[in-house]
Order: structure tokens, then C-alpha cells, then sequence
């Protein structure tokens, strides 16, 4: 099967493209930004963005918001990951939590995926973890430095791309949608 992923990101492309091949399936990323509304969950903001890219594409098209979301903050950034990202970095959120003995914190996946003549389907994958002291790393992309996940001493910015897929939020959300594939073909 041939899976449209929609994101402007090369670095989540690059981690969904090899998950999507290793299961046999044909990637093809759709490089174009999709409206995402200011919403209190990534459910809300993902099926507003599949309805908008279903009005254009007549292909099954699967698209991904993801979101860090830190206790001790109140589970910011979440839904606003992607901007905080883009004004603070990772420095910013290390200085934001300077003082915090609480790292806690997990990154969400909501993975929507939908076919000409069906509704949207939502999976959800979750990775927990910790928020380290420093960056740690030059893999991955985004927060990867600076997360550590659960049972683990390193970041996902330490960890190849495949060790990663096996633990993260997106490759658990991945799991699921890979499941549905199989059960509905």
C-alpha cells in the first residue's frame, strides 16, 4: 500500500518513511502545512487537519501532531510543542526548568490516517519519561536532546533512529495504525 504522510518536518518524515517501508508499504511524503487550530488536545487539532487535507487529497493520507508535555509545568508546552520549540528551544525549556525537581514529562502521538470514502482514525502512542539537565546528543530532531525515556539513561537524541522508533510516542501510535492496516487487509 502506498501511505501519503503529510508534515513539513524532515526528521519526523524521515522516522515514519522508515517504520511505513520496514512493514512492506510504499512512503510518500505530502511536504505542505495543514491548518492546525488552537485546540486543548492533539485529537481536536489532528481530525481538523485530516478534514482539511481530505477536502484535497484522494489518496490515503496519514498526518501526525505530537506534543511534549511536562508536569512539573502544567503539561506545557503540549499542543503548542512545534512553536515553543521554534521561539525557546531546548535551552529555553532547560531554563524553564532550572529549578524544577519534578522532570517528569511525556511525549504524545496522535496519528490520523483516512481513505477516500471513509471517517478519520485516531491512534495514540504515549512515551514517558524525564526532561534532562543538559542536551545530550545530535540525533533525532526537536526535543530529542533533552528527553529521556522511561527505563533509559539516555535521550532520544543519543539513540539511533531504529532504537528510537521501538520506544517513542510516534512508533508506539505507528504500532497501532499498523495493526488496523493488517486487520482491515
Amino acid at each position: 500500500m502506498k501511505i501519503s504522510f503529510v508534515t513539513t518536518n524532515k526528521g519526523k518524515y524521515s522516522e515514519i518513511s522508515k517504520m511505513i517501508r520496514d512493514r512492506g508499504h510504499e512512503a510518500e511524503n505530502i511536504n505542505i502545512a495543514y491548518p492546525e487550530i488552537q485546540a486543548d488536545s492533539l485529537e481536536m487539532v489532528m481530525i481538523q487537519g485530516l478534514e482539511w487535507l481530505m477536502d484535497r487529497y484522494e489518496r490515503p493520507i496519514l498526518a501526525d501532531d505530537s506534543g511534549l508535555f511536562i508536569d512539573s509545568l502544567g503539561g506545557f508546552p503540549g499542543v503548542y510543542s512545534a512553536y515553543v520549540f521554534k521561539t525557546l528551544g531546548n535551552d529555553g525549556i532547560l531554563h524553564l526548568m532550572e529549578e524544577q525537581a519534578d522532570r517528569s514529562a511525556r511525549f504524545e502521538c496522535v496519528l490520523g490516517f483516512v481513505e477516500p470514502g471513509t471517517g478519520p482514525i485516531l491512534f495514540k502512542g504515549i512515551s514517558k519519561g524525564a526532561i534532562s539537565r543538559s542536551k545530550q546528543g545530535s540525533g533525532g530532531f526537536g526535543y530529542d536532546p533533552i528527553f529521556i525515556p522511561e527505563g533509559f539513561d539516555r535521550t532520544f537524541g543519543e539513540m539511533q533512529i531504529e532504537e528510537k522508533n521501538e520506544l517513542s510516542h510516534r512508533g508506539r501510535a505507528l504500532e497501532q495504525f499498523f495493526k488496523h492496516l493488517e486487520e482491515k487487509h
